[in-house]
């Protein structure tokens, strides 16, 4: 078995979660700031990125981070370029953590039509999947949209373009992660779920065989609704996003969904600090894990 084959066989199987360390550009100040590190302690951009880097290695490696509980780790294209322990970020993940590495590829959000926002245009992504994929080992991507409203035009724009990209990201011998975002604060989320999982659905039987996704959706009003979804054959595996919830409300919606994993982010680091000791900061990491995971089971 190939180490790909061995990957995908891992997404698709094992229990646990993705951990989703891919905060990028508007969204790193405030990852800092909810780590206990202010603006006014980083000067300049290439500063604040090494901070962030300094944060997700921590994490990394500690020892409650391991493929017993950590299936996948998402990455900014920042830090699969940078090295932990004198090894690229990817490498790292896979041969000391066990952990299939992800890269994030999207470059942000259009402004807002059509109660939607697409992806900006990602220019170079042939080249950037190539070598993610060669140079550094990497797995997979995410790209993500976000929904506001149950606009079925605004919808299908957004699940359109998921699955072109994600097709190019096949091509390129990467599975990709699709990453539709309904806002959980939409007042019509659940009319819009149901709009989305079938526009997803409409796509999914119109791939061929041998081209397959993963899906990350935000944890849906109905329990059990990507059911169907997680069932279909060119689909490696279904998780969900944090979304803005607390890691406990998260947890508890997740636990409704019996067919999800999480791949949450914020929710991972809840209560992170730079200032705790290593035994305190383990421990915390160490309980957040444990919560997910049981949420994931």
């Amino acid at each position: 078995m190939t180490v790909f084959e061995d990957q995908k066989k891992k997404m698709a199987t094992g229990n646990g979660f993705i951990a989703a360390l891919d905060q990028s550009g508007g969204s790193t100040p405030k990852a800092l700031k909810q780590y206990g590190v202010e603006e006014d302690e980083y000067n300049g951009e290439a500063e604040m990125y090494g901070e962030i880097h300094k944060m997700r290695s921590r994490i990394i490696t500690s020892p409650a981070f391991t493929d017993s509980k950590v299936l996948g780790a998402i990455l900014f294209e920042r830090t699969m370029r940078s090295e932990i322990d004198g090894l690229p970020t990817a490498q790292y993940l896979w041969e000391k953590r066990g952990v299939v590495p992800f890269l994030k590829i999207d470059k942000g959000l259009e402004d807002k039509a059509n109660d939607v926002q697409l992806m900006k245009p990602m220019p170079g992504l042939e080249e950037l999947l190539k070598e993610a994929k060669e140079t550094f080992g990497i797995f997979g991507t995410k790209e993500r949209s976000v929904i506001h409203a149950a606009n079925a035009e605004g919808i299908k724009a957004v699940v359109d373009q998921q699955f072109e990209v994600g097709k190019t990201v096949v091509a390129a011998g990467l599975v990709p992660i699709i990453e539709p975002e309904v806002d959980i604060n939409s007042p019509t989320k659940e009319a819009a779920e149901s709009l989305l999982k079938d526009a997803i659905k409409a796509q999914l039987d119109a791939l061929p065989e041998g081209i397959d996704v993963m899906l990350k959706l935000t944890i849906p009003t109905v329990d059990g609704l990507y059911d169907d979804l997680a069932d279909h054959p060119r689909v490696v595996r279904v998780v969900a996003l944090s979304g803005g919830y607390t890691t406990d409300d998260a947890c508890e919606k997740l636990a409704r969904q019996p067919k999800m994993i999480a791949s949450f982010s914020r929710a991972l680091a809840e209560g992170l600090s730079k200032k705790q000791s290593d035994d305190d900061f383990n421990a915390l990491l160490g309980s957040n894990i444990g919560k997910i995971y049981e949420a994931s089971l």
